[in-house]
């Protein structure tokens, strides 16, 4: 693992999307990169369909 996130990436993403598998596999590969969750997840409605959003935080950084 190291101090730096991959590929140019932030220490800090939001990542959001509609609540599907799409957004799933798109959490699961930034915990697979070295980012692990932080705080929980939101969700809301637009009208037509959940939208939801994850913060995840490079390994390195703290609380």
């Amino acid at each position: 693992m190291t101090d730096q996130p991959p590929n140019g990436l932030p220490r800090y993403r939001v990542l959001t999307g509609p609540d599907d598998a799409k957004f799933c596999f798109r959490v699961s590969e930034a915990l697979e990169l070295g980012y692990r969750l932080y705080g929980s997840p939101a969700a809301t409605f637009d009208g037509d369909r959940v939208i939801v959003a994850q913060a995840v935080l490079w390994q390195g950084e703290q609380d």
